[in-house]
């Protein structure tokens, strides 16, 4: 699906192409994404907080299809859509010609994925056993790993660190964003409704046919895509799932049709890229710059209420569980579930990995964030008070993930530049 700016005037093209690249690397995702965390922290406790959730709050859509939403409600489930659509790009990728196609290859992070979406949900669950059935609809919240902060974490403090334990992040994250996805789908859909769910095959089937037969413009496809949306939205599973099946829906080895030019070898004979990885490069950028950081900036902006109202979020079972899920759960599950799997025959480590260097990764994919925030809405509901005790849950429970893994990683990174 490209986008538009291909057909800028030069100088705006080129502007567009200079803050495209920018916006490839690692860190500036984790950046964007960090200021609108925080930016709407102030906001909430401070005198422009009534402003903050008016805006926040304030409803527009059409009421007859039910999309009535409030603006967060919109970033929630309208811009991630578009978070989940590169996440569904990558995800075919790495099936079709990436690391997960080899399953010897990549049997280690597959299976530390899902150590840490298990172990995460497990602790969650024990600590809050006793507090209500309710309670516990948020057992997956800790369970997710935000892939842009902790890669943006491991691009800052580990510049020098084996190039294989970012292979190894990168694939852990991709297979616990499929298991975060196929949770949502299954156990956040109350009501399902067959009849748009039915009709949303219609726009997925023409969005596959038109993308196989090489056509790529805008305004044929994202219509598709938006009409895709409209229905399974409709159909009570979050919507957000709309965008992964579209992602899948995208060819990825080039094709005579479904192909795209992006150079030439030494003797002038054009390289080719398939649609996947095309539409990847271009929609991420939107991604990065747009969809997360703006769902961030609606969903993280929860009125804390001094250091009174942090004691009592820190007192909610629901908290604790999130924040002991996230620091505790991710290095236990991940490590422990490699450690077991290496004790099989013909299966080990990377020799250029210690297991302190996956300790402090695993640390790292504790950073949950954006799916973290995303099934804590669906578990609680937006603006609830449980809600609000997820979010200061998730902040906290990431931050200190971050700290140790980022503490563990820069000790042991000093360590390889001494090496190197």
């Amino acid at each position: 699906m490209s986008l538009p700016p291909s057909r800028l005037p030069q100088p705006l093209h080129e502007i567009w192409r200079g803050v495209h690249h920018t916006l490839q690397h690692d860190t500036v995702g984790g950046a964007l994404l960090l200021t609108a965390t925080v930016l709407a922290l102030i906001l909430a406790n401070s005198p422009a907080a009534a402003f903050y959730e008016s805006v926040r709050d304030a409803r527009f859509g059409p009421e007859a299809l039910h999309l009535d939403l409030s603006v967060g409600q919109w970033a929630a489930d309208g811009l991630l859509a578009i978070f989940f659509f590169v996440v569904g790009l990558e995800l075919k990728e790495e099936f079709v010609v990436g690391k997960l196609r080899n399953p010897r290859t990549a049997i280690l992070p597959i299976t530390a994925a899902v150590g840490g979406v298990a172990v995460p949900a497990l602790i969650y669950t024990l600590v809050t056993l006793q507090s209500g059935e309710g309670a516990l609809r948020g057992w997956a919240i800790p369970a997710a790993t935000d892939i842009a902060f902790a890669v943006a974490v491991l691009a800052v403090v580990g510049r020098n660190l084996p190039p294989a334990l970012r292979t190894f992040l990168l694939t852990l994250a991709v297979v616990d964003d499929l298991l975060a996805i196929s949770i949502i789908a299954i156990f956040y859909t109350d009501d399902l409704q067959w009849v748009p769910l039915a009709l949303a095959l219609v726009p997925i089937g023409v969005f596959a046919l038109a993308v196989r037969r090489g056509i790529r413009s805008f305004w044929i496809l994202f219509p598709l895509g938006v009409i895709t949306w409209g229905l399974v939205h409709a159909s009570g599973i979050h919507a957000t799932v709309a965008g992964v099946v579209l992602g899948f829906m995208v060819p990825v080895v080039a094709t005579t049709r479904a192909r795209v030019k992006v150079g030439a070898d030494a003797e002038g004979a054009p390289i080719y890229e398939g649609f996947a990885a095309h539409f990847a490069d271009r929609w991420n950028s939107v991604s990065t710059a747009v969809a997360v950081p703006v769902f961030a900036f609606f969903s993280a902006g929860v009125a804390i209420g001094g250091l009174a109202g942090l004691g009592e979020s820190f007192r909610d079972p629901i908290a604790l569980g999130i924040i002991g899920g996230l620091v505790i759960g991710k290095v236990v599950g991940i490590t422990g579930t490699t450690f077991l799997v290496t004790r099989l025959p013909g299966l080990a480590l990377d020799p250029a990995l210690k297991w302190i260097d996956m300790v402090g990764m695993a640390f790292i994919a504790g950073v949950g964030f954006t799916v973290s925030l995303l099934v804590g809405e669906l578990s609680f509901g937006a603006g609830s008070e449980s809600d609000g005790h997820v979010k200061v849950g998730v902040l906290a429970g990431s931050l200190i993930a971050a700290t140790i893994g980022a503490t563990i990683l820069s000790v042991r990174n000093r360590s390889y530049r001494r090496l190197a």
